[in-house]
Parts: structure tokens; sequence; C-alpha cells
């Protein structure tokens, strides 16, 4: 690493296995010719380095038997992004020479916090030459300078190493956001109780779910669509308490500090937010049907037409006599309600993985034998139902919603037990949905 005296902002740090023996300069070509042109030529290895760019690739390697390994040293003078991209660049790299490699990054270095550090070393030994001349409203201003300091700092907690601020153990209220750009900004400008769901799709981080039992939350997000789909993601499995936005078409990363307060001071309780939204969207629905109802009453008029009723024709459905839930049909009518539907006999068994789920954020799909066909993550059921023929009934620990509701009515399943029931619009009548409280509840009469 001593070679490495290039001027860089950031350090690609990366684990590289190749399946053969071969010499350091074999990695670098394979860098260059496997990644040429890949993400066009502004971001072509080859033009970043005769740019001054992207500085002398450094390869570090052993030899393990008939295997090569060691380390890959990219030092970046692109921003954060264009370095990110590069980094994910050199990981497409799958041969050197006639063997097989794996190339992983493990880390990108700032560069530039380091010699941060050793400004502020040099700046406090600096100090100790004037201190007694200072002026008082001098020193003031370093001692609001090294609070500024400490306040930047961001630690990584629980298991999934969110990042958070230093407070997020102590603080009986945290606030939650999204990724680490957004913790840096609050933790920054005071706001030390924070923690970010990290950015990753994989759903919402256990950590923070088990926090949200514990603590008052205040779920802090973007001001856009991105933000409101979040926010609709964290209620279904969290326990929000408040509710705070940016203001509209801004990011929490971008807010100045008087913008976090004045957001974070207008929070509302989630009930409320949850309460607004359900109104909007009934009033969406509401418009939609109406929008239906202008050419149905127009088609009146046409005489193949007037023997039509104005109501909806009763659905018939055909009972499988395999089947244990007995389903009666009802008329659908203009207002979405819950149809007339026997209560049906769980086998023991069922009943007592029912009572299990609570807390796993699974989902276990019956055959209408009681045969369980799979038990996934809640996440995936909507996408995991599309795909099975012959599911019946499904019990989860989760929210229900409408397009689970519909995707389900597709695939032919009767049976809808859960934890939660969301928004839904509409009910197929020869499907049953209720609480796993309501059904033990009412089971038990």
């Amino acid at each position: 690493m001593g070679a490495l005296t290039i001027v860089a902002k950031y350090l690609i740090v990366a684990n590289v296995e190749v399946q053969g023996t071969v010499e350091k300069y074999d990695i670098i070509g394979a860098l260059f010719s496997q990644t040429e042109g890949l993400l066009g030529n502004e971001l072509d290895l080859r033009e970043l380095q005769m740019s001054g760019r992207i500085g002398r690739i450094e390869v570090e390697a052993e030899y393990k038997g008939d295997k090569t390994v060691g380390k890959v040293y990219i030092p970046s003078n692109l921003d954060r992004y264009e370095t990110a991209l590069v980094a994910a660049m050199i990981e497409t790299v799958d041969k050197v020479g006639p063997y097989n490699a794996k190339i992983q990054v493990t880390e990108i270095k700032d560069l530039r916090e380091e010699k941060r550090k050793k400004v502020f070393d040099r700046a406090r030994e600096l100090l100790k030459f004037v201190e007694h001349e200072t002026l008082p409203d001098t020193k003031e201003l370093i001692t609001k300078f090294m609070e500024s300091i400490r306040e930047t700092e961001v630690v990584e907690y629980g298991p999934e190493k969110l990042p958070a601020g230093p407070e997020v153990d102590t603080a009986d209220t945290i606030i939650i956001v999204e990724g680490r750009a957004d913790v840096l900004n609050l933790v920054k400008h005071g706001f030390r109780n924070v923690i970010g769901l990290g950015g990753s799709s994989g759903g919402i981080p256990k950590t923070v779910i088990e926090l949200s039992k514990k603590k008052t939350t205040i779920a802090f997000v973007d001001g856009d669509r991105g933000g409101e789909m979040l926010l609709r993601e964290l209620l279904k499995y969290a326990d929000i308490d408040y509710i705070a936005r940016a203001p509209p078409g801004k990011e929490v990363e971008q807010l100045t500090a008087k913008e976090i307060t004045k957001a974070l001071r207008n929070k509302v309780p989630a009930e409320e937010y949850l309460a607004s939204l359900e109104k909007r969207e009934r009033k969406l629905i509401e418009e939609a049907r109406q929008a239906q109802e202008v050419p149905q009453a127009q088609a009146v008029e046409v005489p193949v037409q007037e023997q039509q009723p104005q109501t909806p024709q009763p659905i018939q459905v055909t009972p499988q006599p395999a089947q244990p839930v007995q389903v009666q049909t009802t008329q659908v009518t203009t207002q979405p309600q819950q149809p007339s539907i026997e209560l049906p006999q769980l086998p023991q068994n069922v009943i007592e993985e029912m009572k299990k789920l609570s807390g796993t954020l699974e989902a276990v799909i019956y055959d209408d034998h009681w045969n369980e066909i799979k038990r996934i993550p809640v996440r995936d059921l909507v996408d995991t139902l599309q795909q099975l023929p012959n599911a019946y009934a499904v019990i989860f620990d989760g929210v229900c919603t409408q397009r689970l509701v519909d995707v389900a009515s597709n695939k032919g399943v009767k049976l809808l037990l859960m934890s939660r029931v969301g928004n839904i619009a509409k009910v197929p009548t020869d499907m049953l949905i209720l609480t796993i409280d309501e059904y033990l509840s009412k089971a038990s009469k």
C-alpha cells in the first residue's frame, strides 16, 4: 500500500480469487479488458486513468495451493456515485486468463476523512500557541466547531449495521429515516436520536421493528411519491407513533436545520395520517365508480339495454364438496362489504400454527385439505400466490391489502386470516376475510 501516494478522494478495496496461478499484471489486465466500454467511454478504466480521475491500480496477491488470492486497490477522484459505479463494474470480471475468477468489493474508503482527522489534530496543537491570547468570541467559535465535529459521528446499529446517531439507545424517542445520507444530515444538525433503514430493498429491518415496540417513534420521510411508498411499508410492520414529511418535492437529506425542525414540529399522529389516507382513497374509489356509471346511464337509452336491471347481477358460485368452507353467494352491491359466509372449522394443528405466527412476519399457504403448501415471508406473499395453482387458504402475520385480495381471488383462495385488515374497497363474494383474533373469538363461541 505504500505506492498509493496519489491524491484521491476514495479508495476502492476488493478481494480477488482466481482458480489458478496468475501474476499481478494478469489481474490488472483482466480489469481493463473485461470492463472496456461496459459503462461508456466516460467511465472506461483506461480513459479514467489517462485523465487522472482514477489512480494507479495496485494488486496484492499470493498463492494458496493452485489458487491465487489477494486484494485490489483502486484510488478514485470521481464523486461518490461514479466511484460506486466503478466499484460495481469491476465485480463483473469473472476471468483472469483461462481461469475463473471472482472479485468482491469489501469497502470504499473516504480518504479525505483521514486528512480531516490530521487537520483537527494539528489545529488542536496550534491552538495551544494562541489559547491565552484568543478573544472570547473566537473561543466560542472554536467550541461550536468542535461540537459540530462530534455531531457528525454516525454509528452502526444492530446486526444489520444500520446507520444511526449515537443516542438511539438512550433516547426515549427515535426518528426513523430512509438511508445513511438522511441520518448524516439530521445528526449534523443536532438530532442524534435518528436511525436509518439502510436503503435496503429487503424490507423493514427487524432491528427497527423491535425498537418501535419499545420507544416512541417518528417516521420522517421524503416529500415525494417514494416517501409515501416507504411510509406505507413502514406502517405495515413497525409500531409508528408519529409521521413527519419533508416539504413537497424535497428529500430529508437536503433539508436545512430550520426545515427539519419545522417538519418535526408539524408531525401528526399515525392514526390521523391513516385516517386521512383512508379518506383520500375512498374519495378516489367513489370518483372512479361515478366515472364508470356515466356511460352505463347513457346506455339505458339504447333499446338493446332496456331489459337490463340497474344493479349488477348476482355472482353464481359453484361450491366444491371437498372444501371445508361452505360459501353462500350474495348479490354484489355498489358499497363494498364482507359477504355472509359460514365460519369454517379449522383443524386443531392449523389453529396451533396460527397462534404461533404473531411477530414472525410469515405467511402459511394451505390447500383445500389443509395440507401446508408453503411457508414464506409476508413480503413475498403476493408474488408467491401468483405462481401457485392450488392455494385454498392463507394465514399470515401482516396487513391484508386490496392488491392481496385481488390476487388471492384470481387464484381461487377462499379464506384469508391475518393480524390486521387494511383499506379494502372490494371483497369477493366467495371469500372470507377475518383477522386471526376475530376468528379465534368467533370459533370459541
